[in-house]
């Protein structure tokens, strides 16, 4: 069976039930496009968790080398990483007992969404979280599951 996308409604739930989440590839500069994700995603009220082990911090919050030295739960770890690279985050993130895993647009691995799937998480793939955000609360995460 290959991947299909969660409901409009499971990810808006998804994305109003998630405080923390972990940027895989973070970049620390504010040209790119995980920088510009990450920091709309941090103004919206979610707690952004930079995983880059080539830098110290990013938006204001300390950066981990890897997903198993980020002290707190994650919530969703939002990858900004090449297709290849992802289903060694799915098993880290496995690992670490994350609650979904969300591959940005334009990066897509069936191995990755098996092994996070295996292991209970959400799996969202090819489609960007602060788009998704945009449309399914665009009133901000205290907007209630039935607007």
């Amino acid at each position: 069976m290959s991947y299909q996308h969660p409901s409009q409604e499971a990810i808006k739930e998804l994305l109003q039930s998630s405080t923390n989440i972990a940027v895989v590839g973070l970049s620390d500069d504010p040209t790119r496009v995980s920088y510009m994700v990450a920091e709309a995603m941090q103004r919206k009220g979610y707690r952004i968790i930079p995983v880059n082990p080539k830098a110290e911090s990013i938006l204001g919050e300390q950066c981990y080398a890897s997903l198993r030295d980020v002290p707190d739960h994650i919530d969703i770890v939002n990858v900004f990483r090449r297709s290849e690279y992802c289903a060694d985050v799915a098993r880290e993130a496995a690992a670490v007992n994350a609650g979904a895993i969300w591959l940005q647009q334009g990066i897509v691995s069936e191995e990755a969404a098996a092994i996070a799937e295996e292991h209970g998480m959400t799996v969202v793939m090819d489609l960007c979280i602060k788009v998704l955000d945009s449309i399914l609360l665009p009133h901000g995460k205290g907007e209630s599951a039935s607007t």
